[in-house]
C-alpha cells in the first residue's frame, strides 16, 4: 500500500478533526515504542523544545482543529521540508511496522493527547 493510500486509510478511520484522546496504556507504550524507533525523540522532547517543537506544544498548536488529524498524518508519513535553527532539512518519517493506518492514528492520537 502506498503512503496516500495509507494516508486516506487514517483520514477516514476518524470522524472529521476527531481524534481519540485518553488513549489506553497498550495503545501510549505501542505509539511511544514507534516515536522511539522512528528517532523522533531526537528532535522533540515530550514536554520541552529541542531541535523540534515538543510534543506538548504541538498537541496544543493542533487540538481541537478541524485537520489536526490528515496535517498531522501527512507530516509524520511525507518526509516534508522543515526548518531548523534557519536551515531547511527533511524531516523523517515514522518507522512504520506495516502500511496499517491504524499505527499512523494510534501517532497522531498519542500526539494530540500530551
Amino acid at each position: 500500500m502506498n503512503r496516500v493510500a495509507l494516508i486516506l486509510g487514517v483520514l477516514l478511520a476518524l470522524p472529521a478533526g476527531q481524534a481519540i484522546s485518553a488513549l489506553d496504556e497498550k495503545s501510549a507504550k505501542a505509539a511511544d515504542d514507534l516515536l522511539r524507533k522512528s528517532g523522533c525523540y531526537k528532535c522533540h522532547a515530550p514536554e520541552r523544545k529541542k531541535d523540534g517543537p515538543s510534543l506538548k506544544s504541538i498537541s496544543e498548536k493542533w487540538r481541537g482543529k478541524p485537520d489536526a488529524v490528515s496535517k498531522l498524518s501527512i507530516h509524520v508519513t511525507t518526509n516534508p521540508v522543515v526548518k531548523i535553527e534557519g536551515k531547511e532539512e527533511q524531516h523523517e518519517m515514522l518507522k512504520l511496522k506495516s502500511d496499517s493506518p491504524d499505527e499512523v492514528k494510534n501517532v497522531v492520537n498519542f500526539i494530540l493527547d500530551r
